[in-house]
């Protein structure tokens, strides 16, 4: 997304441009709420989504303060990750949706996001081949939403580490699957190593939903 913006910038502005986004993401992974920021006067949207591929949209384009920049003065983000806990796939949510199969015993995702609330060590809910040298995280916000076969995690923190939003939902659904103690997801909120959380849930059920400014 971020060269692709480049690209329509560059055309307008007859110029190369630099962008900064307020949150990098996976491959796969959605964003609905990003802010990014360039040098410059602002531009008429109209003008960008003429040159932007149909799966990418700018919604507004302002004047910000002198020096602003989107990564490193956002004072929060908040992601949503999307569950269809059903046996039946669904057709129309295959792209922004997990298709969960197995039963989940929803307290237990209720339980696993309460836990992971606060200031603690996700090691465990990184890749060991990190660029990271600090791994603990002030979540401010963890819970599950629930709309019939449809489940929402979301999770507002200070900052992300890589994966950190896939790896903590693929191991909530273990517990939820009883596949995993919930006493067990506790401890690697710990500082644990990451060989003991479960699999990363795939990117395309992630989508960054808001950025939050002081």
């Amino acid at each position: 997304m971020q060269e692709t913006l480049e690209e329509a910038l560059a055309t307008v502005l007859r110029a190369p441009v630099t962008l900064t986004v307020a949150g990098r993401t996976d491959a796969g992974v959605h964003a609905r709420g990003q802010v990014a920021s360039h040098a410059g006067e602002p531009i008429a949207v109209a003008r960008l989504n003429a040159l932007l591929p149909h799966d990418v949209a700018v919604l507004a384009s302002h004047a910000a303060p002198e020096g602003f920049d989107a990564r490193r003065d956002a004072s929060s983000r908040t992601y949503r990750y999307r569950v269809v806990s059903r046996t039946a796939r669904s057709p129309l949510d295959r792209r922004a949706s997990l298709h969960w199969r197995r039963p989940l015993e929803r307290q237990a995702l209720h339980d696993c996001a309460g836990a992971a609330a606060g200031t603690h060590d996700f090691t465990a809910f990184t890749p060991t081949d990190t660029y990271h040298e600090r791994f603990t995280r002030q979540v401010l916000r963890s819970e599950w939403r629930e709309d019939g076969d449809v489940l929402e995690y979301w999770i507002e923190a200070d900052t992300f580490m890589r994966s950190m939003v896939r790896t903590l939902v693929g191991t909530m659904l273990w517990v939820g699957s009883g596949r995993m103690e919930r006493e067990a997801f506790e401890r690697l909120l710990d500082g644990r190593p990451r060989v003991e959380a479960a699999d990363t849930a795939p990117a395309h059920g992630l989508c960054l939903e808001a950025v939050g400014y002081d």
